[in-house]
């Protein structure tokens, strides 16, 4: 009787009792599977942990790997020499050679960005430097190469061969003289240096009207194709306003080239009448309301509106004092002239090359570009200029005038102004 009601029981469950069988089985079989699969890793590490199959098993793979590697390094702004070899990963040694061999060259403190620097690099153990080029300029590279022999690197200096073309231009100011000049065809470090000359006479804002004129003479230096690789001197300048000629003649005195008037007068001044080129003259000097704190206060500046990435010149020949965050003028610079003038540019961008606290700087060097950093409600320059310590308008100021040429130099410069001014009938005679 109890056998008949277990048998029973047992087929009223038959389902359950299966699926629990079926579950001790899964559970079994998985702790079984990873028992195995354990043994199976620990096994594999063993094989790999061996030291013979490792030396062998990296031999292989360094031996897919190319022993000579060339690498083409393009500057960034902020870049170092020392930096490029930290990221090019050479040993310390390597480092610590090439560094004192390149240490007398100039370019060492002057990379600037977009310069190509190519390393040839053996990465068989010890890692070395074979060789490596620096493109010093457009028509310069300068090739260091390792002298096994004394295991140290040479160097050969290589100069491409260009072709000198004197180019004449001129063109009516329809819009700004930038983009005037960029239509005709004329470089973009040419118009900077146009307006570097003239900047110390021309206020480019309120100055130029519509329908003004330029003429330009200068060097251009072609490669073998015919391209030009690189500008050189502004040789003439014209720039004609409301009908009057403003000529300016290329001349070499004791120290270096300058440009001077009809008249043997040189343009070179103190301070140059505007920094910036093609900016319009947004707030003056004075009381103003403060366009983001609300209320009236003192403008103890003068307002530049321009394009963001515009270049801005130093006004004068200096040394910076400040090349830094200052808080609401953002980016800025200030510059020591001499014991009596000082001039400060505030919202910038960014910095020009190797701009610096302590780095002395020329009339007209690129010392910043336009932006809208700090307090700011749109891309300008904010521009002042300190006279024995108090802030004064810069518009207003007298700038003291530039050196007149005399005696043997005068009668020098009017044999090359009559050149120069040959030169230029020529040039245009060959457009007609």
């Amino acid at each position: 009787m109890i056998k008949i009601k277990l048998d029973k029981l047992i087929l009223n469950h038959i389902h359950i009792l299966a699926l629990i069988l079926l579950i001790l089985i899964s559970i079994f079989s998985t702790n079984y599977y990873s028992s195995y699969k354990k043994n199976q890793i620990a096994a594999l590490e063993n094989i790999i942990e061996n030291i013979y199959l490792k030396k062998t098993t990296d031999l292989f793979i360094n031996s897919l790997k190319p022993r000579f590697e060339t690498i083409n390094y393009i500057i960034e702004t902020g870049d170092t020499f020392e930096k490029i070899l930290n990221e090019i990963n050479v040993p310390k040694n390597e480092k610590i050679k090439i560094l004192k061999k390149i240490s007398k060259f100039k370019f060492v403190n002057k990379l600037y960005k977009n310069q190509k620097i190519s390393f040839k690099v053996d990465r068989k153990n010890p890692i070395k430097i074979l060789g490596f080029s620096v493109q010093t300029s457009k028509t310069k590279t300068i090739n260091f190469y390792r002298n096994t022999a004394i295991d140290d690197f040479e160097y050969k200096e290589i100069e491409k061969n260009l072709k000198q073309i004197i180019v004449f231009k001129e063109a009516e100011i329809t819009n700004s003289l930038y983009s005037s000049a960029i239509d005709i065809g004329i470089q973009p470090n040419v118009i900077i240096d146009f307006a570097r000359i003239y900047g110390f006479q021309v206020d480019f804002q309120r100055d130029i009207w519509k329908d003004d004129s330029f003429q330009l003479v200068y060097e251009t230096f072609l490669d073998g194709n015919g391209k030009i690789l690189e500008t050189g001197n502004i040789i003439y300048a014209n720039l004609i306003l409301q009908g009057r000629e403003n000529p300016l003649y290329i001349f070499k005195n004791k120290k270096d080239y300058d440009h001077f008037d009809q008249f043997g007068k040189s343009i070179r001044k103190s301070l140059m009448k505007t920094p910036i080129n093609g900016a319009r003259l947004s707030s003056s000097f004075g009381i103003r309301k403060h366009p983001i704190l609300g209320f009236n206060k003192m403008h103890k500046g003068t307002d530049f509106a321009a394009p963001m990435g515009t270049p801005i010149m130093a006004s004068g020949e200096g040394k910076i004092v400040r090349a830094r965050w200052c808080g609401g003028g953002g980016n800025c610079v200030k510059i020591k002239h001499n014991s009596t003038y000082s001039t400060v540019y505030a919202h910038m961008s960014k910095f020009g090359r190797n701009i610096k606290e302590g780095v002395r700087i020329k009339q007209g060097q690129i010392i910043g570009y336009v932006g809208s950093t700090g307090m700011s409600t749109g891309p300008h320059l904010h521009y002042e200029v300190i006279e024995n310590g108090r802030k004064i308008n810069s518009q207003k100021l007298k700038l003291p005038s530039g050196k007149i040429l005399k005696g043997k130099e005068r009668v020098l410069f009017e044999i090359e102004k009559i050149k120069i001014n040959v030169l230029k009938s020529e040039l245009i005679a060959e457009k007609i």
